[in-house]
């Protein structure tokens, strides 16, 4: 069985952002390979949402590196990957805890 992949709102807007960003910044093509390499880990996290480690920054949430830059974290069930953070690996640790409120 499948898991449904949800993102927070806070999660949604961070992604919108970030895909902005790149287009803008960087390119077209830096943005749809981002695009791919998340795709590739929702996937993997759907598969085996176990395969990553749980976060040590934030209690009962597992992080999965998408680049060296973002990191995802989520929480699971049997049915659903519910997406709470994007994170931007350049920012403080500290600013981590307004993310997954």
């Amino acid at each position: 069985m499948k898991r449904e992949v949800r993102l927070s709102k806070r999660a949604m807007k961070r992604l919108d952002k970030l895909l902005v960003y790149l287009e803008k910044e960087w390119s077209i093509k830096i943005k749809n390979d981002f695009i791919v390499k998340l795709d590739k880990s929702l996937k993997q996290i759907q598969k085996l949402p176990d395969s990553f480690p749980e976060s040590e920054k934030a209690k009962g949430l597992r992080k999965c590196v998408v680049t060296k830059q973002t990191t995802i974290f989520y929480k699971y069930t049997e049915t659903t990957i519910d997406v709470v953070a994007f994170f931007d690996n350049r920012q403080s640790p500290k600013s981590l805890e307004n993310e997954i409120k």
